[in-house]
């Protein structure tokens, strides 16, 4: 007879995802059918359409494609920018440039990947390649 309360859960990409973020690791997906990497987190790979895709580290670097600054009074945080980044692996993501004032952050910037926090919850987040990573 089989025991009902035992479920067993197989955690969504997504998931997967934010639990490595949680643990300060920055990790995409990548097709093992045609090796392209993936980024947002999904089920199908979005070049080939294959299932079979594994959690990699990737190098953290990247350039920024486009850039936005966000507009708030300082009672409420205060400016910020908003930056479309192209992966050195391929994907572009959208994440903040953190170390630089939102108007500075520039398009072609080289900027570099870290585990940061936004609105209290573990997100990607860049500085600013030339003045040195942060840790």
């Amino acid at each position: 007879m089989e025991n009902s309360s035992k479920k067993i859960t197989n955690p969504g990409p997504m998931q997967v995802y934010e639990d490595n973020l949680t643990r300060g690791e920055f990790k995409i997906q990548q097709c093992n059918d045609c090796g392209q990497h993936v980024f947002y987190p999904r089920q199908l790979c979005h070049h080939c359409g294959s299932s079979d895709l594994k959690w990699v580290a990737i190098s953290g670097k990247g350039i920024v494609y486009s850039t936005s600054v966000v507009r708030r009074k300082p009672e409420r945080g205060g400016d910020y920018n908003v930056a479309l980044i192209d992966l050195e692996e391929g994907p572009r993501m959208m994440s903040r440039v953190i170390d630089l004032e939102p108007e500075e952050v520039t398009i072609g910037m080289a900027v570099s990947a870290h585990v940061g926090m936004i609105d209290d919850d573990p997100a990607v987040v860049f500085c600013n390649k030339e003045q040195g990573g942060k840790k």
